[in-house]
Parts: C-alpha cells; structure tokens; sequence
C-alpha cells in the first residue's frame, strides 16, 4: 500500500490560499481517480479539486472552513499501487490546475467588481477566511459587526457558520464602518428583519435573487456611490473593419482554427489608445492614484443564466491580433462554459462591454471598482453618411458604430476620457482594409 499526498494545486499568479467549503469523501471513502474529493472557495471562484489517483481517504489534514495554502497537503489518500511516489505526486500536482477549471459556479463571485472592493476588512484583528468574507460583504455586515461576533472555530475563530447565524439572527441596522466615537454615540433603532413579499393577487411569482445577483446589485450600487459617472459618446465608420472581416474570416478561420469576430479588432484598439493614455490604466484607493504598469483588458461576458462574468486579457497591449482573437474566444468560451479559473478574473485594469451584442445603440455602462473606466461596444450599423471627397460631399452608406466611454469624474477630467475614446475611434476608423492577420 503507498500513501499519496493531496496537494492544494496552484490555481493562478495571484491566488495564494482557498478555503475549505465542503469535503465531498469522507474518511474511509473510496477515490476514483479524477473524482472531486473536497470544494474550496476563493475570493473569485468556487472549484472542486480531484484526486490524482484511485484509492481510500485516509486522512483528513484540514476541516471545514479552514484556510489552505497553495501546495500544502490536505489529505491522504492510501492506493493500492506501490508505484505513487515521492517524484510521481510532484508529477501528478500540475495535472489538478487543469481539473481545478471544472468549477462548481464559475460565475458565483466573479462580477463587474474585484473581490476586495467594499468594505475593506483587512483592517480587522481577528482572522477571516475568504469564504466568511464574501458571506460578510453579501449581507453588509460591517467590519465592528464582525469584530464583535463570537467565533466557534479553533482559537475563536469566526466560521461559516458563525457569520450565517449572525445574519439570521440580526435584528438591527447593519452597523457603518465608522471612526469609534462615531459608533459609541450612535442610536440606531431595532428594524424587524425584512420578510419575504407576499403577492396580494396571488398570481405573481415571487423568486428570491440568487447569490451571485446579490452580488451584481451589491456591486453596482456601490460603484455608483462611489465613483463620479459621466460618460462621453463618438460615433465611428467601421466600413473597413466590416468589409476586411467579410473578407477574410473564413481564410482566418481555416488558418488559425478560431473564428474572428469583431471583439479582437475593438481590443487592440483599446490597449493601443491606453498606451497612449495610461491616465486611464489607473485605480483609485482611497486618496491615492495606482498607475498600472500592466494593460489588462477585462471583457464583460453574459452567461445562460442571465448573469456576468468578466474574464481578463493579460498585457493586451503585447498580443497581435491572432493572439488576441485566441484570448478572447478562449476566456469568452470557458466562461460560458463555467471552467474559468480563479485566476482569469483578477488583475483587470480597464474593462470594456458589447452591448451591441444585444442590439444596443449606445449604453452608459457601471465602472468595474476600483479601476476607472469602461467603454460600451454598442451595435454596428448601415446609415446614411456625408462623405468628402475632392470632388465634394456625397450621401453614401456607411457601417457605423457609438463608443460608450464611462469614467470616474474624481480622476478622470473631461479632456482625458473624451480624448482616449476619441483615440479608440480613431485607431478603429484608419483600419487598414489590406492588412493581414
């Protein structure tokens, strides 16, 4: 019999740890191989990790909602083949980041903003997983409520449990992150917890958001209150683009094995005008300004069921077109699919959306915290155009487009976010219709 070390696989650069939500096998179970064995939770997506061989769990290292390091053993599992060794487990651990990618919800907390917007909690003293965070950020629980909560868990830590109980329990206001005097002198009354609504006709359905909506609306509403929206429109000729595409998708296609949509074209437009502009490649934290040495291009994706995802493109700027088709169609595809890993939502810097997808002209889209900008893709269109030639004007028909541009009115003046998408149109409107691919 050999005994086979169950590792936390590396899940992405800037994923260190995940928590334990759920053991699927429990002590004595039998493993197939590739069978999930536990779920964990990060601050972006929620996965299962398999078992790289068949045997019995033997051995379990760390309990439920407990925090794991990336590359520590969580579990032991006996086989029944003397061959697992010492050097067949470091073999078998990068296999686990491509089985990480089968997902439990991909989509669950990964939306339009970072895990780590509002409210901050890294200022508590207690010891909070990222699963008791998400739950605190979902209900508004404040960092004074959490500190105050009693924790069951070892050494008096807050657990799953815990922080649910709370919420169930909780019969007041949720309590403002607010400097401490502030909160001594406070009176805030006692309001009934908020019961679910009846429908008076009985013919209405009344259907309770689900986690990740929660999350959307949570997210959205803060944005808004946080971030000074204005938004500048431009309308773009796209004829090129339109005629170049119709000519050469399917030898594209053929050469490259992926189909080219426009997508592509509109972000290597817009990586090229954030070099140009790195105004607009910043965030905001506080009263501070972050310049990003990194273009990374989040694309707002729709899933089946109705809710967003927003996969990133990294160093967007250093990708040719080819590369940036294959980025777009690969994150586009993984996340209708649910496989995205934890790591291809992170890490955006400017974030831009198609709602001419669904046949929007034109949008004023929410900015994705704490970067500072986001542009609407609206639909393209055949219109009526004055054309100038030196032999003078003439009406022609032109495929025409609006860019969308929102930004963050603290940061972003008027001249810079009129200017980048003014770049944006203009890299887009001198296309060159002979260029290859």
């Amino acid at each position: 019999m050999a005994r086979f070390e169950l590792k936390l696989p590396k899940m992405g650069e800037s994923v260190a740890e995940a928590t334990i939500t759920n053991w699927l096998k429990q002590v004595g179970d039998k493993i197939e191989a590739d069978e999930a064995v536990l779920e964990i939770a990060t601050d972006k997506v929620d996965s299962e990790v398999p078992s790289e061989v068949s045997g019995v769990l033997v051995e379990q290292l760390f309990g439920k909602d407990d925090l794991v390091q990336v590359g520590q053993t969580i579990a032991i599992i006996e086989t029944d083949s003397a061959a697992i060794t010492e050097t067949a487990q470091e073999i078998a651990a990068p296999v686990a980041v491509a089985a990480i990618e089968k997902t439990v919800d991909a989509a669950k907390e990964a939306v339009m903003a970072p895990a780590d917007f509002s409210p901050d909690y890294s200022g508590s003293e207690k010891f909070l997983s990222p699963l008791v965070k998400n739950i605190a950020k979902e209900e508004g629980v404040s960092v004074v409520e959490l500190e105050s909560i009693s924790g069951t868990g070892k050494e008096g830590r807050v657990t799953k449990n815990d922080i649910l109980e709370y919420v169930k329990n909780r019969t007041s206001q949720p309590v403002v992150s607010t400097p401490v005097a502030a909160v001594q002198n406070s009176t805030t009354a006692p309001v009934p917890h908020k019961a679910a609504p009846v429908s008076l006709s009985g013919g209405d359905e009344i259907i309770e958001m689900d986690r990740m909506r929660k999350l959307i609306a949570g997210y959205m509403v803060a944005s808004v209150q946080t971030s000074a929206h204005v938004q500048s429109f431009i309308e773009v000729d796209v004829t090129n683009i339109v005629k170049w595409r119709e000519k050469n998708k399917i030898a594209f296609e053929k050469r490259e094995g992926e189909k080219l949509t426009y997508t592509p074209i509109f972000m290597e437009a817009v990586a090229k005008a954030l070099k140009d502009f790195p105004g607009m490649n910043i965030s905001v934290d506080g009263d501070f300004i972050i310049k990003k040495k990194n273009i990374n291009l989040g694309m707002a994706a729709s899933l089946p069921n109705g809710n967003l995802i927003v996969p990133v493109i990294k160093n967007a700027d250093q990708l040719n077109l080819v590369g940036m088709a294959k980025a777009v169609n690969d994150l586009g595809g993984r996340a209708k699919a649910g496989k995205l890993k934890p790591d291809d939502t992170q890490g955006g810097t400017y974030t831009v959306t198609n709602v001419g997808t669904f046949g929007s002209v034109f949008g004023t889209p929410i900015i994705n915290q704490p970067q500072v900008g986001i542009l609407a893709l609206g639909a393209i269109r055949k219109m009526p155009a004055v054309i100038e030639t030196p032999e003078g004007d003439f009406i022609g028909i032109r495929q025409k487009m609006f860019l969308s541009h929102s930004y963050d009115h603290r940061v972003v003046d008027g001249a810079l976010g009129g200017s980048f998408v003014k770049r944006v149109a203009e890299y887009l409107e001198a296309f060159d219709i002979d260029r290859d691919f």
